[in-house]
């Protein structure tokens, strides 16, 4: 009975040990199933960690080639334009050097026809005087002319003759402005006097006082154009002169002159003209 009873523990022992054995064996495959596909799922993960790694190597790759590429650009664009800077501060002072030559050329140059205008002008001025307008003589009557048409008859005293005698009393009191006005105004008012080659060349005369040169050379050009068989021609050709010697203009007055004493040799103002043609010659 009791061989029997063990027995029956015994068969009930591994029943339940079998039953165990079966729970735990099932258990187990689950388990050994179930990281497996962990693995697997790690594993696909993993590769997928490992092609996105690989990519991000490659781009980043890309990206470190594109750095060095724009930085080598950049580096030799740079070192152009640093190039090209320096080159145009180097031809910027060779043009600021290239500057200053000329200009000190240029007041060089200004400074020497200034001390030749001034040296010209004060040996001119110790040779003579620039004689002034002569004032005409009051003629008691006018002679008739023989012409084919007879000039006007001036009356004495007239105001034609009073405003002239102004104008010439005006320029000899060294008033050249009001006289200036006085022969502006004769011309206007009389242009068929028989006085108007003396108010042009005192109008021009009275220009070359007032400094006002250009008008001057003008002023008696027309009176050697319009009336170039007057008396006063020769003086207007001096007056002329000296305009141009003041403008600088000495070539044209040394014509000037010589065409005056060419054409005038027996003039009272020759001597004088000659002195200066002499005068401008003698300057270098």
């Amino acid at each position: 009975m009791m061989k029997k009873l063990i027995l029956a523990n015994l068969f009930l022992a591994m029943q339940l040990f079998s039953v165990d054995s079966h729970a735990a064996l099932f258990d187990d495959t689950e388990a050994r199933k179930k990281i497996l596909e962990l693995e697997k799922t790690m594993q696909s993960q993993n590769q997928a960690s490992q092609a996105t790694l690989a990519e991000l190597k490659k781009t980043q790759q890309a990206l470190e080639q594109q750095v060095t590429a724009l930085e080598a650009i950049s580096k030799n664009g740079l070192a152009d334009m640093q190039t090209q800077i320096e080159a145009l501060k180097q031809e910027n002072a060779k043009l600021n050097g290239e500057l200053e030559v000329a200009n000190h050329h240029l007041n060089t140059t200004q400074q020497r026809q200034k001390d030749l205008y001034a040296d010209t002008d004060s040996r001119l001025r110790k040779l003579e005087v620039v004689p002034a307008p002569v004032a005409p003589t009051p003629p008691a009557t006018v002679a008739a002319v023989v012409e084919p048409v007879a000039p006007p008859v001036v009356e004495k005293n007239s105001p034609e003759q009073q405003l002239l005698e102004l104008a010439n009393g005006l320029s000899k009191d060294s008033k050249h402005k009001e006289a200036f006005d006085a022969y502006d105004k004769f011309l206007k008012d009389y242009p068929n006097s028989t006085f108007v080659v003396e108010a042009k060349y005192g109008l021009g005369y009275s220009q070359f006082a007032l400094k006002n040169y250009k008008a001057a050379i003008v002023t008696q050009q027309k009176l050697l154009d319009m009336h170039s068989d007057s008396p006063k021609v020769p003086d207007a050709m001096l007056n002329m002169a000296n305009s141009q010697i003041q403008l600088g203009l000495v070539p044209g007055a040394k014509k000037t002159l010589r065409d005056l004493i060419a054409k005038f040799p027996d003039s009272e103002i020759t001597p004088t003209a000659q002195k200066r043609l002499k005068a401008l010659e003698a300057i270098k």
